[in-house]
Formats: structure tokens, C-alpha cells, sequence
């Protein structure tokens, strides 16, 4: 118990404060970087920013949800999931620095509440559980369509970085579906949209 305990405590504190990995190449590292305007690098640098806390989160809700699921094989489908949401930590936060810019400073924050989440959900059972995944990643595709329509159309780097991303994240909710997920009531759905608009608001400027 104590063993398990330092590891996700572990596995936080790499999360938050260590630099991220990748086994992948990074999405259009080949690509050339573009001439951006100042304000387009500042406002790209913001977006993937946003999408860095996304994946924060992302990593904290993975391993509640984990750490509560009675499921062999849903904790390792979660795991999977984790696994590949490192990378896109990895690439976003490549890309902001590539950009000029910084980490959200509200990050143990952000991952603090993420992984409460994780737990709560997982509290009512793996089929809720899983319902919660799936909706979070289906919340997460859409965010990250807004992001391709509202990056600069030059940055052909970042756009790489996202469009992957997002094919990653339709497979993690297809998968969630898969493995039993249950729909969410609509209620629990506009209460999710609304805390992600919160989020995305204030990491945009924080």
C-alpha cells in the first residue's frame, strides 16, 4: 500500500515538474519554422500551452481513474492511455518553448483537481468510469478542432502537433467505448464542458 503510494506520488511530481519524453518523433519536427508576427507566436504559444494543461490533466485523470478501477484490463487500457499522453505533453511543451513561451504556472493545480476527478469518477464503478473518459476525450477532440481553426495558418508546427493529437484522442474515446463506457447524463456533460472553459480561459493568460 505504502509502495503503491510513493509510486503515483511519484508519478505526479514527474508529471508536473519533469520534462516529459517522447518514444514518437514529434509531429513536424521536419517541418521548417515559420516567419510568425509576434502577436501569432504569442497567441500559438497560449494555445499550446492550453493543450499542455489538457494533457496534465489528462495524466492526473488516468491515474485516479486507475488507481479505482477492480478491471485488469481496463487499468491497463487507462495506462496505455497515459503512456501516449505523456508524449503529448512531451511535444507541447517542446513546441512552447519553440515558441518563446512558458508552462502554466497553475499546474499542480490544475493536476491536483484533475486527479480528484479521476478518483470520484471512478468511485461509481468502471462503467461510469470508462463514460467519463470517453467524454472527456470527445470534449478534448472538439477543443482541439477550435485550436486548428484559430492557429495561424503558417505554423504548420504546431498544426502537426494538434492534428495528432487529436487523432489520438478520438482513439482513446473509441477505445473507452469499447471496453463497456456508459453515456453520460447530459447535466454531467454541460457541467464538464463548463469547468474545461474555466481552465482553458485562465491557462490561455496564466
Amino acid at each position: 500500500m505504502i509502495d503503491n503510494a510513493i509510486t503515483e506520488f511519484d508519478r505526479a511530481l514527474r508529471t508536473v515538474f519533469a520534462p516529459a519524453q517522447s518514444v514518437r518523433q514529434v509531429p513536424g519536427a521536419d517541418l521548417p519554422e515559420a516567419d510568425l508576427a509576434q502577436e501569432e507566436r504569442l497567441h500559438a504559444a497560449a494555445l499550446m500551452r492550453v493543450n499542455h494543461v489538457g494533457e496534465i490533466c489528462a495524466q492526473a485523470l488516468y491515474q485516479g481513474q486507475a488507481m479505482m478501477s477492480q478491471d485488469p484490463a481496463i487499468r491497463d487500457a487507462l495506462r496505455q492511455a497515459s503512456r501516449e499522453e505523456t508524449e503529448h505533453l512531451a511535444w507541447t511543451e517542446r513546441r512552447i518553448a519553440e515558441l518563446g513561451g512558458r508552462k502554466s504556472l497553475l499546474n499542480p493545480l490544475w493536476y491536483g483537481g484533475a486527479l480528484a476527478l479521476g478518483l470520484f469518477a471512478g468511485r461509481f464503478g468502471d462503467r461510469w468510469n470508462l463514460g467519463f473518459l470517453a467524454e472527456t476525450e470527445r470534449q478534448v477532440e472538439n477543443h482541439l478542432k477550435t485550436h486548428l481553426d484559430t492557429l495561424p495558418a503558417d505554423d504548420r508546427k504546431s498544426r502537426a502537433i494538434v492534428e495528432q493529437m487529436k487523432s489520438d484522442e478520438i482513439e482513446h474515446a473509441e477505445t473507452a467505448l469499447r471496453l463497456g463506457a456508459h453515456e453520460l447524463p447530459a447535466p454531467v456533460k454541460g457541467v464538464m464542458r463548463m469547468a474545461a472553459k474555466l481552465m482553458t480561459t485562465l491557462t490561455y493568460r496564466i
